[in-house]
C-alpha cells in the first residue's frame, strides 16, 4: 500500500548555477516519475532566490521515498544541504478535494 511522504530539501549556499544547469535533467526525471508525484516545487526565500525544494511523493515506505529522492538529478548533483523525509497523512484541503468531516 502506498503512503504519502513530504520530502523537504534545503539548498546549500551558492548552488543556483548548479540548480539552473541541471534543470532540464531534473524536469525530465520528474516526467519519468510523474505518476508518483502529488506535488513538486522549488522553495523561495524572502529575496525570491531558491532555498530548496518540496516534493510530496507516493511511496511504499520511507526507504522507497529515500530511494525516490536519491534518484533525482539535483540530489546527485549535491545541491541540497539537508533532505528531510516525513510520512504524512493527507486529511483536508482544497487540493485533496475537501475534508472528511
Amino acid at each position: 500500500m502506498s503512503e504519502f511522504f513530504a520530502i523537504l530539501c534545503r539548498d546549500k549556499a551558492d548552488t543556483k548555477p548548479t540548480r539552473m544547469a541541471g534543470l532540464k535533467e531534473h524536469l525530465a526525471h520528474l516526467d519519468e516519475v510523474f505518476d508518483r508525484v502529488a506535488l513538486a516545487c522549488p522553495l523561495h526565500g524572502e529575496d525570491g532566490g531558491f532555498v530548496g525544494s518540496l516534493v510530496i511523493v507516493s511511496a511504499s515506505d520511507r526507504a522507497d521515498a529515500q530511494a525516490f529522492i536519491e534518484a533525482d538529478p539535483y540530489y546527485k548533483a549535491g545541491i541540497w544541504d539537508t533532505v528531510e523525509i516525513s510520512r504524512i497523512g493527507v486529511k483536508a484541503g482544497s487540493w485533496v478535494g475537501g475534508k472528511p468531516w
